[in-house]
């Protein structure tokens, strides 16, 4: 009996002590807040994203609601920013943790949601890592600017995902693969509320169905991007709105800046008062958003989900109205347009904590990861910022090497079109003949067409060694016998495409008029009074009859009588497959009647649908069915926005593929040119030229003539887009600059506008840049190069709001540094190499920082001395 009292005891303390032990070695971050029955369930992750919500210009200060959620409840990262202000860049980061030389969406339009996209970027991001663990992961709202809804992007369980750009009214979304279209009902359509609506009820839904089973949704509102249609409670708000008159309110022109700030004058007194209805109307957009926040955290706490929850709310980019004089718009380096809102709520997240700390859109993807309990694949380049939420660990009290966290201080800003490096086959042709003549001899003689004895076809060239060892290049002398052979050969080619047959045919010229035949027949030719030719036979007569298929029988259909009576009915006699014409004149018994209704349609009609046609007058005619069935005439309907998508989808392909030949045209043959009069000899005098070439000078001819081509293609685009702009009458447009027209028709809700009017132009086509961007307890600055060569330098400790450009003062040492720095982001992949780790600091972590003073010594120490006032000056966050 003692026995078994005395085992019953050890049990219950050796369960204590397992238990004790299992809490101690539990991570801190899921400890105190999660309720013991759950803390083996993993974390639920919800993403809120607005779209081109700014910090700078006062988006916050009327979102009262999410304020207290997310600022006070959470933490807020009042050092966020992105590192490309574009929405489908800076989104295709989001998605997939990395900056936009690593997965290549560099606009809006080129190769957003594209084909490779999809092949190579969409399967890696976050959403397939989650949903390979587990979760239940959803979708609800805006995606990329090129979606198409043609398919559901991999990783998603469910899938809202709005068809192309921001709307609030009449858009399409795709609906787990099935496209649906909404109208301009605000209870049915609002696009703010339906996607909170679905994405409370799949929360509920998920729950009640799979209770233990964690749940990661993406809610991406289109608030405050155009079109800017407000909930009608809402329409009302602000009407004094300003927030946006910052200091750089309508500073322009601005001569100490790239281009298009140059380019740009102040605003007009339109102008102005658009960007005070504009600002109005943002922030009238983003009420919506806060009640959906609301929404949201009160499912949650009903649910008994909230303190097992994540709320991360962020957007994808800011915004600027009215700053430097520039309207509205995005894509700017400065702060207006890459700082962000950005908050976490969640387990063990201290309620109003301030995190002053780098944190990028990059960053989105390995938190949510981290948060998962998954590991940062190597090729992302951003990092969890969970370790800048952690609490502190209660550790020995006599321990005074305590390490403090190392955390970035410096990252890249980029926005552009990938520039083509036409520089460098100038380059290597540059260093391949700045070896000696004896070395390129050798170099060229290891090639294999060089080393026979002018035994392959075609070659010009051959490499011999003279009496003292000396390698030599002698040009090839071919005996007439081979000639003959050779041009035998030619001459019984096939006439296919083939690619080794670049020779043109321009046909064989027995006889050529000497000079002065020439000119006197160009005189001739000139003559006014000249009589010229005329042919005698010439085929006038119209057409008597026509011959037209229809359910496997032919029919013809007789032209001649009714020849202007067009929508007249025609005698269409079926043909029975007779011998002559008086047995066909005796079947008067198949006769049809064509009126534009039956299945055969007009001589002169567009046949669209196989129930519809266009005929000569311009008229829409259609079977009789679709004029009276609904089910008929809604089912043709369908077919044909299915074939209208359809249709769409291979205009894009087409397009790229377009591009794809622009890009590879061969040389063309032009038979105009003297050069082509000498086809008797076998090949064209260019080429004969070319022939006779030294191989040293081969190289520099073609780096040449694809540089010329490629100058050639560009003015042919400049040409067609001028004759298109003429053609449309539109005078808004300019080349190489993008702007937009506003006129009264543009919104849709109140407060309307009716002023008129007006034309604006936003960025330009050079608006190409590499930034660095860097925020630490002693430097604040901006350093930006433009694809033009323009530098600039601001320095946000005296200029916070980046009126001066500031680069003129700064020595040419602490630039080249700052260019070595540029360069190597420029080209990093990975978190290990887009976020280097310091070198010799005892305080560093296996995560590292981007901050080094062991790395750039002397830049820092001259960038100190050069600006004394500022050097040990905390940093001024906005």
């Amino acid at each position: 009996m003692k026995s078994s009292w005395f085992a019953l005891i050890l049990a219950v303390l050796s369960t204590e002590l397992l238990t004790s032990h299992c809490s101690t070695i539990k991570s801190p971050r899921f400890r105190g807040r999660v309720q013991q029955e759950r803390k083996n369930i993993r974390p639920n992750i919800i993403l809120v994203l607005t779209d081109d919500q700014d910090v700078e210009l006062g988006s916050l200060q009327v979102m009262n609601k999410t304020r207290r959620i997310m600022e006070n409840g959470g933490a807020s990262f009042i050092n966020a920013f992105v590192t490309t202000p574009m929405c489908c860049p800076s989104r295709s980061s989001m998605l997939t943790g990395k900056y936009v030389h690593n997965h290549n969406i560099y606009t809006n339009n080129e190769n957003c949601s594209s084909p490779s996209w999809q092949a190579t970027h969409e399967p890696r991001t976050f959403a397939v890592y989650l949903n390979n663990t587990g979760y239940r992961t959803a979708f609800f709202g805006k995606y990329l600017n090129e979606y198409n809804g043609s398919y559901i992007p991999p990783g998603w369980r469910e899938w809202v995902g709005l068809v192309k750009n921001s709307r609030f009214y009449n858009y399409t979304i795709s609906r787990n693969g099935n496209k649906e279209k909404h109208g301009f009902d605000y209870a049915k359509d609002y696009f703010t509320d339906l996607i909170t609506n679905e994405s409370i009820n799949y929360f509920k839904m998920s729950k009640r169905i799979y209770p233990h089973r964690p749940i990661m949704m993406v809610i991406s509102h289109a608030a405050p991007h155009g079109p800017e249609d407000s909930a009608p409670q809402f329409s009302e708000l602000y009407p004094n709105a300003s927030q946006h008159i910052t200091p750089s309110y309508n500073y322009a022109p601005n001569m100490d800046k790239h281009w298009i700030m140059q380019y740009t004058g102040p605003m007009l007194p339109i102008h102005m008062e658009f960007t005070n209805v504009l600002q109005r109307k943002r922030l009238q957009t983003l009420m919506s958003v806060d009640d959906s926040m609301e929404r949201l955290y009160q499912m949650l706490t009903e649910m008994g989900e909230l303190e097992n929850t994540y709320i991360i709310y962020t957007a994808d980019h800011g915004y600027h109205i009215g700053q430097f004089g520039l309207v509205k718009g995005k894509s700017m380096p400065y702060d207006f347009d890459i700082r962000v809102p950005f908050f976490i709520r969640g387990p063990s997240v201290e309620p109003g904590s301030v995190v002053p700390q780098i944190v990028l859109n990059i960053d989105l993807a390995p938190t949510i990861l981290d948060i998962a309990g998954l590991d940062t694949p190597p090729d992302m380049d951003g990092k969890s910022v969970l370790k800048l939420l952690d609490l502190e660990r209660p550790g020995n009290r006599f321990r005074t090497n305590k390490k403090t966290k190392i955390w970035r201080d410096t990252f890249l800003v980029e926005r552009g079109k990938f520039l083509r490096k036409k520089e460098e086959p100038n380059k290597n042709t540059q260093q391949f003949n700045q070896l000696p003549k004896y070395e390129r001899v050798k170099e060229l003689c290891q090639q294999a067409r060089y080393q026979t004895a002018c035994e392959q076809p075609g070659q010009k060239w051959q490499c011999t060694e003279d009496a003292s060892g000396k390698l030599r290049i002698h040009k090839c002398k071919v005996s007439s016998d081979i000639l003959a052979i050779r041009k035998r050969t030619r001459s019984i080619h096939s006439r296919g495409y083939s690619g080794k047959d670049k020779d043109c045919n321009c046909g064989e010229t027995d006889y050529r008029n000497s000079r002065t035949q020439r000119k006197s027949q160009r005189q001739f030719m000139r003559n006014p009074n000249a009589q010229k030719y005329k042919p005698r036979f010439v085929h006038t007569r119209q057409t008597r009859s026509l011959s037209v298929e229809f359910e496997g029988e032919i029919y013809d259909i007789n032209l001649e009588e009714e020849e202007l009576q067009v929508l007249k009915t025609r005698s269409i006699t079926k043909r029975h497959n007779v011998e002559n014409e008086e047995e066909a004149e005796e079947t008067h018994g198949d006769v049809m009647i064509a009126d534009g209704t039956g299945a055969i349609g007009q001589p002169n009609s567009v046949r669209v649908t196989h129930k519809c046609f266009i005929l000569p007058n311009d008229t829409i005619h259609c079977e009789r069915e679709l004029y009276q069935s609904a089910r008929a005439w809604k089912d043709h309907k369908a077919y044909i926005d299915k074939e209208i998508e359809a249709l769409q989808d291979k205009i894009k392909n087409l397009r790229e593929v377009r591009g794809h030949l622009k890009r590879r045209k061969p040389d063309e043959c032009d038979c105009s040119k003297q050069s082509y009069y000498n086809k008797e000899k076998g090949v064209k005098a260019q080429e004969k030229l070319k022939s006779h070439l030294h191989p040293f000078k081969e190289a520099a001819q073609e780096v040449d003539g694809k540089l010329q081509l490629f100058k050639e293609n560009r003015r042919r685009k400049k040409e067609r887009k001028g004759k298109k702009r003429q053609k449309k009458g539109d005078e808004c447009s300019l080349p190489g600059l993008t702007c937009f027209t506003h006129d009264n028709n543009h919104w849709q809700t109140a407060p309307f506008w009716n002023l008129g009017s007006f034309c604006a132009c936003t960025s330009s086509n050079n608006n190409t840049y590499w930034c660095l961007r860097t925020v630490n307890d002693t430097h604040n600055f901006l350093f930006c190069e433009f694809a033009t060569g323009f530098l600039e330098y601001f320095d946000m400790n005296t200029d916070p709001y980046q009126l001066t450009n500031t680069v003129h003062t700064v020595e040419r040492g602490i630039l080249n540094q700052l260019h070595i720095q540029l360069m190597e982001l420029r080209s990093c992949q990975g978190y290990k190499q887009c976020n280097p780790r310091p070198k010799g600091l005892e305080t560093g972590n296996k995560d590292g920082g981007s901050y080094d003073p062991h790395r750039y010594p002397q830049f820092f120490i001259l960038l100190s001395s050069f600006f004394p006032n500022n050097c040990m000056s905390p940093v001024h966050f906005n």
